[in-house]
């Protein structure tokens, strides 16, 4: 095989990638971008359906993300050397399977050339968010999500 025909997540170290390579393993599920709760005694990490001020429900992506730390100052960058420190990441996120030594699945928009595949597999949460503006901390517990 040769090795311009090998995709650059099998060849490449998280840590090894361009910028653009990093941002294009984002599958855009959205399901970072969700609210999350902490069980405080046994760290178990809960998502929610209540979704950043930024989120859009029906893309799954950010509405501003060039500017989002300007705007949610706890917005978390994600870095090659962290992906062990984002317990919340999903077991389906690109970062995380990598970092684990796992490959991508079969629906990662990287393997299928679809940027809808992630919709389609019913991985994402398009549709299924509603926006944190007027909730507060305590309702989140109201919207927990499976």
């Amino acid at each position: 095989m040769n090795i311009e025909s090998v995709p650059f997540w099998q060849i490449k170290s998280l840590a090894e990638m361009t910028a653009q390579e990093w941002e294009s393993l984002c599958d855009g599920c959205g399901r970072c971008c969700l609210n999350k709760l902490e069980d405080w005694d046994t760290g178990e990490i809960h998502f929610t359906n209540v979704a950043c001020t930024l989120f859009d429900g029906n893309s799954c992506r950010c509405k501003d993300y060039e500017n989002r730390f300007n705007t949610v100052p706890d917005c978390i960058k994600l870095e090659p050397c962290d992906i062990k420190s984002y317990p919340w990441l999903p077991q389906t996120c690109a970062y995380r399977r990598l970092d684990e030594g796992k490959e991508l699945p079969d629906w990662h928009p990287l393997i299928t050339g679809d940027p809808q595949s992630v919709h389609k597999a019913k991985i994402s949460v398009q549709g299924r968010t509603i926006p944190e503006d007027g909730l507060s901390v305590e309702e989140w517990e109201d919207h927990l999500m499976d």
